[in-house]
């Protein structure tokens, strides 16, 4: 039979199905759908995805049903991804499944909820949002009856280890992961698909402006302010004159709507340029490269890093942020060291069979939902 997709359309040093390495454990092929398709399609399936959708993006869950969460957040870097994707002529499908799979291994209660787990983790092999979710995609996650994992193909996992770039030091990877995971095929320390470097590239995207509008949004600063960011200034100073006449809300769409516009279509541009330099042929003349491809240009570097340090100054460390996320800190303590004496009355106790019982409470509480751990949180009290 004849398969049903076809990938003529993509560059030559974009990732093909018919050159992939496969997965872990061998699977048939399918027909209908491409390999990266049916990644992408196991990713939205998985129990891990859902649980997205009560978990912190800044604002604590609970908070309010209009702030980004986990879940949102995912499928807004997807759609940045994919337009990169097929403006560059890129696999678009691998590049979703990265993009919707990127925060599997977020704990409750964002970065903050982290640094606590891997403050409690330190002492029995440490833990990493990275890491996690490359442990839940193959460890994790149970749906199959040869295999545990979703068997996601090589390119998938290799673009989920080098989520931010190649890996020098895998020490931490081989405390965290099993030693199936370490498969030949994964060169950790050799450069990324053009296909992560997009995904990458529009989490950054996705998180500043979005977390910007949630910020206007949550009343944390004003558009006055955000506006004194000198080259954002022009483009925000164009819609602050239209305060009288629309919402509020529709200001500030227009401008964060303005502000990916702008940064998405730099990223095309400068990545094109540093393509026509090299002139790749293969995606062995990608893997190649010593630094990334996809990128801003300077002058947008330099806007992205005015932004973070913008939001960190005026939404991070805002009172009523650190207040929430403090409160969630306190949480993951508490849950951790009752765990840690009275595990297996919380867990399903087959767990412990093959893992030391510090990693499957580390499992247990990364995959909460910030409403589960608040809950379990008062029980235990």
């Amino acid at each position: 039979m004849q398969k049903h997709y076809n990938e003529n359309h993509l560059k030559s040093y974009a990732i093909k199905s018919d050159n992939s390495k496969g997965r872990i454990h061998n699977e048939p092929e399918n027909l209908i759908r491409s390999p990266y398709q049916r990644d992408r399609d196991r990713i939205i399936h998985s129990s891990s995805f859902r649980r997205l959708k009560h978990k912190t993006q800044v604002f604590v869950n609970t908070e309010g049903d209009h702030y980004r969460t986990r879940l949102t957040h995912s499928m807004e870097v997807s759609q940045i991804a994919r337009t990169l994707a097929r403006s560059l002529g890129l696999n678009e499908d691998l590049t979703e499944t990265l993009s919707l799979s990127h925060d599997l291994g977020h704990t409750p209660f964002g970065h903050a909820g982290e640094k606590v787990l891997s403050d409690c983790m330190s002492k029995y092999g440490g833990f990493d949002h990275n890491i996690q979710t490359l442990r839940i995609v193959s460890v994790i996650e149970k749906k199959y009856y040869k295999f545990s994992g979703l068997n996601l193909t090589i390119e998938t996992l290799d673009g989920l280890v080098k989520h931010n770039g190649p890996i020098k030091n895998i020490s931490l990877y081989k405390k965290i992961l099993n030693k199936d995971f370490f498969d030949k095929r994964l060169i950790f320390n050799r450069q990324s698909s053009l296909e992560a470097q997009v995904a990458s590239i529009s989490d950054d995207i996705a998180y500043n402006n979005h977390d910007l509008e949630d910020g206007l949004r949550a009343g944390l600063f004003t558009i006055k302010k955000f506006s004194k960011i000198p080259f954002v200034s022009d483009l925000v100073n164009k819609h602050i004159k239209n305060i009288k006449n629309f919402r509020r809300e529709v200001i500030i769409n227009q401008i964060v709507r303005d502000l990916i516009n702008l940064m998405v279509t730099d990223v095309i541009n400068t990545t094109q340029n540093n393509l026509s330099k090299i002139n790749p042929q293969s995606i062995n003349d990608i893997y190649k490269q010593n630094s990334i491809l996809v990128h801003f240009s300077d002058k947008i570097k330099a806007v992205d890093k005015q932004m973070k340090d913008f939001l960190k100054n005026n939404m991070y460390n805002h009172k009523t942020v650190i207040n929430n996320t403090n409160r969630g800190k306190k949480v993951i303590n508490d849950l951790f060291k009752h765990l840690i004496k009275n595990p297996k009355k919380y867990i399903n106790n087959e767990l412990f069979k093959n893992e030391k019982k510090e990693r499957v409470v580390s499992d247990f509480i990364a995959g909460m939902t910030d409403r589960f751990a608040f809950n379990l949180h008062q029980k235990i009290k």
